[in-house]
């Protein structure tokens, strides 16, 4: 897991699946995050054209250039389709946040050569890691593995 999360992380464009219309979830949130943490973020959204004043593309394929990685923050039932349309897309560096990862999941993106981060989270990871998150951080690392 180790190499698949500094693979992800030294990129500087991540596509991320999950934003909301309402605000409220953590695909909101994160985008905002990785933007002041100076990552060029993408909304990737199947129907709206935007959110909270960010434009957002229907898929990888409409994104305004190659992207270095995808963060999903989506339900696990919907995340097969978006690695498919990742790989598709030529897109290796796949993050899916808690709470998006399943067994079917995991084991596709093996399938499809995918560079797979799941069961972390991204802000504990992206620099600069501040905050609750470098705590966070720095806990996890005392009892789990990187």
């Amino acid at each position: 897991m180790k190499t698949a999360i500094e693979e992800f992380i030294k990129g500087k464009s991540i596509a991320v699946v999950g934003l909301s219309r309402t605000g409220k979830k953590f695909g909101n949130n994160a985008f905002i995050e990785l933007a002041k943490r100076g990552y060029e973020v993408f909304a990737v959204h199947p129907s709206a054209t935007e959110i909270s004043g960010t434009r957002c593309y229907p898929n990888f394929d409409a994104l305004p250039g190659k992207v270095d990685g995808v963060l999903v923050c989506i339900p696990p039932r919907n995340v097969p389709g978006v690695l498919r349309d990742a790989a598709g897309a030529g897109l290796r560096n796949v993050w899916l946040q808690q709470g998006a990862e399943s067994a079917e999941s995991i084991a596709l993106a093996k399938n499809l050569g995918l560079n797979l981060v799941h069961g972390r989270c991204i802000l504990m990871y992206a620099p600069p890691v501040e905050g609750f998150h470098a705590w966070h951080r720095a806990f996890h690392h005392l009892f789990a593995r990187y």
